[in-house]
């Protein structure tokens, strides 16, 4: 068998300021291919092209990215602001249909900051425009100075619920990470478990309660340094298990069929 297949869902940008792309970060695809042991293949998020159904055949896992777009308020019923930043309507539009289909069917998914508020969105959560702006919050936001290193170093802790999902992956009840967003989890979506927080309260560790396959999601990004940081190389190994899985019952029912 070929290495089973994790679309990572694109963002939408623009080549010298009029040229419009699907795009992704090299991290990403990396990450999945060296850690988790997939083929990348980048998705452009439009509905445009393709309906859930084709995607979850052609797919055996996603991994919902990050994205500077955030997810449109009118998602989980709040007007627009200039504090809710720039949206992309159309990844919403495929995004948070395909996690609750994933959720039902047991298909693996994998969110990382807009893709973790994405999960939380879809069962019927609800995000602050601007956690910095929260009373007692830090500024979880990339710091505008320094290299690409320096972004992603990591910032602060994560303390998780002991024994739970999280904490038994890692080994530890408390991990360190990095920190590049602007908003966060408000209220908890339906069936959200938060297994995470940040020193100040944000949530930063999720899965879906009952859904019977992987949902684990993270507000930080562990594509940086995935191969050898001890906290996202196990995120992306455990992520790479379930898509597996996945696709050797895929295989199965083929052969059966």
């Amino acid at each position: 068998m070929t290495r089973p297949v994790v679309g990572i869902i694109g963002n939408r940008g623009l080549v010298g300021d009029r040229y419009p792309v699907h795009e992704g970060g090299q991290l990403n695809s990396q990450a999945i291919s060296q850690v988790s042991d997939c083929i990348p293949l980048l998705i452009p998020a439009d509905p445009e092209y393709f309906s859930i159904e084709e995607l979850c055949e052609v797919c055996d896992g996603f991994l919902l990215t990050g994205g500077r777009p955030n997810v449109h308020p009118s998602e989980y019923g709040e007007e627009a602001t200039e504090k809710h930043g720039t949206f992309d309507q159309a990844r919403d539009a495929i995004t948070l249909p395909l996690v609750r289909h994933c959720v039902q069917t047991g298909q693996p998914f994998f969110g990382i900051c807009r893709g973790f508020q994405e999960v939380n969105v879809a069962m019927g959560g609800t995000l602050y425009p601007e956690i910095r702006e929260l009373p007692g919050r830090m500024n979880h936001r990339m710091p505008p100075e320094g290299d690409l290193a320096h972004g992603f170093s990591n910032r602060h802790k994560v303390i998780l619920e002991p024994g739970g999902k999280f904490s038994q992956l890692f080994g530890a009840d408390e991990v360190v990470t990095n920190t590049l967003h602007g908003q966060g989890i408000c209220q908890p979506g339906a069936r959200i478990v938060v297994e995470g927080r940040a020193e100040d309260g944000t949530p930063e560790a999720i899965w879906v309660r009952g859904a019977p396959g992987f949902t684990m999601s993270v507000q930080w990004h562990p594509e940086w340094q995935a191969a050898d940081d001890p906290v996202s190389r196990p995120l992306f190994e455990a992520f790479g298990h379930a898509v597996r899985d996945w696709a050797a019952g895929k295989h199965r029912a083929a052969c059966v069929a």
